[in-house]
């Protein structure tokens, strides 16, 4: 495979890095835009990235955190970006919306574009999928698409729930039963209001799983969960993405 880092407009034209890397070969092949977890663009993330490239799909994850910190390391840009309230949801949608644009640009296209995100990013995910033109996406643990955010928690969001009826693509969501957010309450409450607005979602629970079960370098890590939801996600993509 081929990695680099690239610039290319996010929000409002602002050039905003991304790490992308793309099989070898000619295609045609879909594309994957990974959104980060809050911690950041940071080494395990890139190697997400990596891992689409060797399951062939040309992959770009933006780094959401730029403007707050340019250059700087990924915990110190989490931080940064938190103190501030997190990532406005319109300029997340437009740096997403800029990384889709980037992927169904490359020669190798075959024009169909997923999103995936884990933690915030999971969240996030849902956002890009009810906003832009996606094909698939892939929720992975994201807190508050369904729920209310405590006022005391430093991520300045809402839910998504007036969101859901504007959908556009088929969900995967991959959830811990042991998490908190989302609970498995939540996770409840949006599979309801997803089959209320005649959405297609797929969504696999996992017993003894809290959040974070997809980071192996986390005690949160569940490595039966991980692998059973990697296949789903494989499997997922391979059918709406046609990689």
């Amino acid at each position: 495979m081929q990695t680099s880092t690239i610039t290319f407009p996010g929000a409002d034209g602002d050039e905003i890095p991304g790490y992308l890397a793309r099989p070898d070969g000619d295609g045609p092949r879909g594309g994957v835009v990974v959104i980060h977890h809050m911690p950041g663009y940071d080494r395990g993330t890139k190697e997400i990235v990596r891992r689409f490239a060797e399951l062939g799909y040309d992959a770009l994850c933006p780094n959401l955190h730029w403007r707050e910190a340019p250059n700087a390391a990924p915990d110190d840009a989490a931080a940064m970006n938190r103190a501030k309230g997190g990532v406005p949801d319109e300029r997340l949608v437009g740096d997403v919306a800029g990384a889709a644009d980037v992927l169904r640009a490359l020669p190798t296209s075959n024009g169909k574009v997923g999103v995936i995100g884990y933690c915030s990013g999971g969240r996030q995910a849902v956002l890009a999928a009810c906003s832009l033109d996606l094909d698939a996406a892939v929720d992975c643990y994201g807190a508050f698409v369904t729920g209310t955010p405590p006022a005391e928690f430093p991520i300045k969001i809402t839910n998504l729930v007036d969101l859901l009826p504007d959908l556009r693509c088929p969900l995967l969501g991959l959830f811990g039963n042991e998490d908190k957010t989302p609970s498995p309450e939540h996770v409840d409450e949006l599979e309801r209001l997803l089959q209320q607005h005649g959405k297609a979602y797929e969504f696999h629970r996992y017993d003894d799983t809290g959040h974070g079960f997809f980071s192996p370098d986390r005690p949160s890590y569940r490595v039966a969960a991980a692998n059973d939801g990697w296949e789903r996600i494989q499997q997922f993509f391979a059918t709406n993405l046609g990689s």
